[in-house]
C-alpha cells in the first residue's frame, strides 16, 4: 500500500449529495488521495440539491476540493481503463455514497456495466472495505436482498439515517453525523458529532 491512503468515492443518483461532498471534503483534509467516479444521474443530482453546472463539472469540483493536482482526481463513468478498473491498483476502499438502489444492485449482481460498478466489484474481489450508502425510502423485498447478498460479500451497509441523540440544530449537524459514521467504518478518527454518552455541551 503506498503511503499516501488512496479512496476511491462514488456518487449515485440516490438523494442525498452533500454527503458525498462532504465525506470528499473530509478525506482531502486528512490527506488521503480521492478518486471519484459520479454518474450521469448523480450529476443530475449535484445540479438539482447543490447547484452545480454538470456542464463544468471539473471546476465544480475544483471549487469545492480545490486544486486536484495530487489531491484528487474524477474519473468518466465509462472509462474501464481507468486505474481503479483494476486490482493491481492498490486502494484502502470504496465508498458509494449516496448509493441509489440500481446501482446497489448492479454491484449486486457484478454487472460492471460502468466504472462505478466495476470499481466496487474490483473492491470486493481484492477483499478491501466496500461502504455503501442506501439513501431510499420505503424499501421491498429486492432492495433488502440485495443489501443482505452485498453484507455477506463483505460489504458495510450504512444507509443514510441520521441520529437525533446527539441534538442536531442545523443541516449540516445532521449530514456531519452521517459522513462521521463513514469515517468510523473506513477507520479514522473525527470529531464530527457528540457520541452516545459523552456529555452535552448545554448541560452543567
Amino acid at each position: 500500500m503506498s503511503a499516501k491512503p488512496r479512496w476511491i468515492v462514488g456518487m449515485t443518483g440516490a438523494s442525498g449529495a452533500i454527503y458525498g461532498v462532504r465525506l470528499v471534503e473530509q478525506l482531502l483534509d486528512r490527506g488521503v488521495f480521492v478518486d471519484l467516479v459520479v454518474t450521469d444521474a448523480g450529476w443530475r443530482v449535484l445540479q438539482e440539491e447543490l447547484g452545480w453546472n454538470p456542464a463544468r463539472r471539473r471546476e465544480e469540483l475544483r471549487r469545492a476540493f480545490g486544486d486536484d493536482r495530487g489531491r484528487w482526481t474524477l474519473h468518466a463513468i465509462r472509462d474501464f481503463g481507468a486505474p481503479i478498473a483494476s486490482g493491481s491498483v492498490p486502494t484502502e476502499g470504496m465508498v458509494v455514497v449516496p448509493c441509489s438502489m440500481g446501482t446497489l444492485s448492479g454491484i449486486a449482481r457484478s454487472a460492471s456495466d460502468n466504472l462505478l460498478e466495476r470499481a466496487a466489484d474490483v473492491v470486493l474481489k481484492e477483499g478491501r472495505r466496500l461502504i455503501l450508502v442506501p439513501r431510499e425510502t420505503p424499501l421491498h423485498a429486492v432492495h433488502l436482498e440485495l443489501m443482505l447478498a452485498l453484507s455477506r460479500l463483505g460489504a458495510r451497509i450504512v444507509p443514510a439515517m441520521p441520529a437525533f441523540y446527539h441534538r442536531p440544530r442545523t443541516l449540516d449537524d445532521l449530514v456531519d453525523f452521517m459522513v462521521g459514521k463513514l469515517l468510523d467504518q473506513m477507520g479514522f478518527d473525527h470529531d464530527l458529532f457528540r457520541r452516545w454518552g459523552e456529555a452535552n455541551g448545554d448541560e452543567a
